[in-house]
């Protein structure tokens, strides 16, 4: 197969092959200072919405950080949650994430870890099974992808959940609290996705887009977490699309939770020989 011939293949299969790892794997069968700004603005309500617009770029002031991410799916009254952990470096768009299925709802199979590397326009995945090697990289490009890789990849790419809220339409200031010992303040809104993608960074405009006319609706409630100095710390979406052989709305709550930021990020994207070229099986 030529490099042509297999950039055809991925384009022509992504969504599926990534859509896989969870159908197969869980059995679904489917500008200024932010602290001070923030504060002033809790109480008048409409500033809440700016300051949401500008949490991505908080994050990249910070440089990088760790992440946990938590993926909960109900269909057809199964529910089940997938688990990531790993880092993520903001300015290079790029990040490492290990992501664990759980196991078969009717046995006790133990899936091994998979290894994802996030780029902008890409993901890549090791120990995907279902036939490719132990050694090879399954390359996706996830603007093919109908949800934009917020859903199928099991886990949202940690700038991509922040930039969902560039796109916020509404939003209200609930109070302070805590999240992971760190003082927070808890915002609550929706953003549309077709906003998002507009004022998105190169990396994330086709994604979103896809994913804004992919979902069953472009409107995300969420609740986030953003520190002092207006950097997320936690954030939670909720999607609803319609896929595989579900005929009702699959719900997904997509949790991303931020923390040890300016942590040192090293990823190396695979090379060429390494990027799986055959047929990928369908579990």
């Amino acid at each position: 197969m030529t490099g042509r011939q297999r950039e055809r293949w991925h384009r022509r299969t992504g969504a599926a092959v990534v859509a896989a790892v969870i159908v197969a794997g869980v059995g679904l069968g489917a500008g200024g200072c932010a602290g001070g700004d923030a504060a002033a603005g809790d109480s008048r309500g409409g500033d809440a919405v700016v300051v949401l617009h500008r949490a991505a770029d908080r994050l990249v002031e910070a440089g990088s950080s760790k992440a946990r991410t938590s993926m909960e799916m109900a269909a057809g009254g199964t529910r089940v949650t997938i688990r990531g952990a790993g880092v993520y470096d903001y300015r290079k768009r790029m990040g490492r994430l290990k992501v664990l299925l759980p196991q078969d709802p009717a046995g006790a199979t133990e899936h091994r870890p998979i290894t994802e590397l996030l780029a902008p326009g890409a993901l890549f995945m090791k120990n995907r099974g279902a036939g490719v090697p132990p050694d090879k990289w399954v390359r996706v490009d996830t603007r093919t992808l109908s949800d934009g890789n917020l859903v199928t990849g099991g886990a949202t790419d940690p700038f991509a959940a922040a930039e969902v809220l560039r796109g916020t339409r509404t939003a209200r200031y609930v109070g302070r609290t805590e999240v992971a010992g760190t003082g927070v303040r808890h915002y609550r809104g929706t953003a549309d996705l077709a906003a998002a993608a507009q004022r998105a960074s190169g990396g994330n405009k086709g994604a979103l887009a896809a994913a804004a006319k992919g979902f069953a609706t472009a409107e995300v409630p969420f609740d986030a977490y953003l520190d002092d100095e207006g950097r997320i710390r936690k954030v939670r979406h909720r999607f609803s699309f319609v896929g595989g052989q579900q005929q009702s709305p699959v719900t997904v709550a997509s949790t991303t939770l931020l923390y040890d930021f300016g942590a040192s990020v090293r990823v190396r994207l695979p090379d060429g020989d390494d990027i799986y070229a055959g047929k990928i099986a369908e579990n």
